[in-house]
């Protein structure tokens, strides 16, 4: 086990060199020039060079890169062109309001979508099976947003229950601020727990096919203990790979949902920092991210192996 997490870390690292570089190449090459922008057209060229230099614009490309990934590896994640904060503060303000929400999110959605699709599988083909399957298609179809809004339309402005969007800090309270991000993880969660049912129900059928669950069934054990004892550990394995994703872009893709709640997250910060062509915070969220992602994968290949023990000879 040690070797194979040892051959998934140099893995890691080697993908989060070539993200650095992509990213970087990806962002410097668009149009538009952060000194510029921040003065605005009547600027004069001398202002101009000055604030470039006191950015840091003027040094070459290759340099501005050493010195960006320099800095990601001692914790130093820059200045923000626009707000002259340290862009590590901006990122951690944030992810106390991303990382909960992703996480409260995929907890909706595993929760909908274990029972949900353990239920469709034991009863293939009858109308408990044919109900999961068309709610699962309507809940793929719906766009987040739209739901997003219903939401609000619903539990905010005519129940009243929730508020219609912002949110007030943990400081003021853990179930307060719970509270703020439900009606948001309601609307991540449905699309992801419709995806994540159809994916459970899929493996746990071609599961139930398998010659050891027939051998199960025929040493005495129901369909039920044949499908809990044996059927849904082997079939984990295409799940949490759709968790380990679905964590990622949950973390990473909430931009739209936190714009219709007013939610000051990561989504958040990157629309207004590419806006606002603040490039630093842009480049710097983006690795996050990938890193993020990255660090997901490998924790799912660490559950593969966990899950079944053939992987860790096979890589």
């Amino acid at each position: 086990m040690l070797r194979y997490a040892l051959k998934r870390l140099i893995s890691l690292a080697l993908s989060l060199l070539v993200a650095s570089m992509v990213i970087f190449v990806v962002v410097e090459i668009a149009p538009g020039d952060p000194a510029s922008f921040m003065l605005g057209m009547n600027a004069q060229p001398d202002t101009v060079a000055a604030l470039r230099a006191e950015l840091g614009l003027d040094q070459s490309k290759f340099g501005r890169y050493l010195s960006w990934v320099g800095g990601m590896l001692t914790g130093d994640f820059g200045t923000s062109y626009t707000y002259r904060t340290p862009v590590a503060q901006m990122i951690a303000d944030r992810m106390w309001v991303s990382v909960p929400l992703a996480l409260y999110a995929l907890t909706l959605s595993t929760l909908i979508a274990f029972p949900a699709g353990i239920y469709a599988a034991a009863r293939r083909g009858g109308p408990g099976d044919l109900a999961v399957t068309g709610a699962t298609q309507l809940g793929v179809a719906i766009p987040n947003f739209w739901f997003a809004m219903m939401l609000v339309l619903i539990f905010a402005i005519n129940l009243r229950w929730f508020s219609a969007g912002g949110f007030a800090g943990w400081d003021s309270g853990f179930w307060s601020g719970i509270k703020a991000l439900t009606l948001p993880a309601i609307a991540l969660a449905l699309p992801q727990a419709a995806i994540l049912t159809r994916v459970m129900r899929s493996s746990l059928l071609d599961i139930l096919g398998e010659d050891f669950m027939r051998t199960a069934r025929a040493k005495g054990l129901s369909a039920r203990q044949a499908l809990w004892r044996h059927g849904l550990r082997n079939a984990m394995i295409p799940v949490l790979t759709i968790i380990g994703l679905q964590f990622a872009f949950l973390l990473a893709g909430a931009i739209i949902i936190e714009q219709v709640f007013f939610l000051p997250g990561l989504g958040r910060l990157i629309f207004q920092a590419i806006t606002q062509r603040d490039l630093i915070v842009v480049e710097s969220v983006v690795m996050l991210l990938v890193f993020a992602v990255i660090m997901v994968n490998f924790v799912v290949d660490l559950a593969y192996a966990a899950v079944d023990p053939r992987l860790r000879t096979r890589t």
